[in-house]
């Protein structure tokens, strides 16, 4: 994690080095604070999409795991946004961003569906599921036959 984090402060310098060059630095700043402006209204107005098709979707009763997904996406890259610099910018922009968000998303809940099957198996180990049911090894099996009470009927 520390590579990576390290990796990200290089390519924030590298960007902000090559534009400063470019443009300059009054024209660098600039440019950071239209992103940051620009970013944040689009991360308004994105929340606010999000918000509302979140109520619509609890209100009809449906699962509502693709409105909660776009709501911490659009945070997630509202956050990005307010960092300082054009890597983070690119980034939180592609979050705020419909078409580009929906892959995101894809993305985001096939890994966090694949994590919390690693995380269940190793909790419990792996599991059988047959006919919606885990069948798991240590439990005995059920008798088929309902039990036999001994005795005799009195017809009276």
């Amino acid at each position: 994690m520390a590579v990576v984090f390290l990796l990200y402060v290089i390519a924030e310098v590298a960007a902000v080095w090559a534009v400063g060059s470019a443009v300059g630095v009054l024209g660098t700043i600039a440019l950071l604070l239209a992103g940051a402006f620009v970013g944040s209204w689009l991360a308004r107005r994105e929340g606010g999409k999000a918000m509302r098709a979140f109520v619509e979707t609890a209100r009809a009763g449906r699962p509502a795991e693709k409105e909660l997904t776009d709501g911490m996406l659009v945070a997630l890259g509202g956050v990005l946004i307010m960092l300082p610099g054009f890597v983070s910018d690119v980034a939180g922009l592609l979050l705020l961003l419909p078409p580009t968000r929906s892959v995101a998303r894809k993305f985001w809940l096939r890994r966090a569906e694949k994590r919390a099957i690693r995380f269940a198996n190793q909790r419990r180990g792996p599991v059988m599921v047959v006919d919606s049911e885990v069948v798991t090894e240590d439990h005995p099996p059920r008798s088929s036959q309902p039990p036999i009470i001994e005795g005799r009927v009195i017809e009276g």
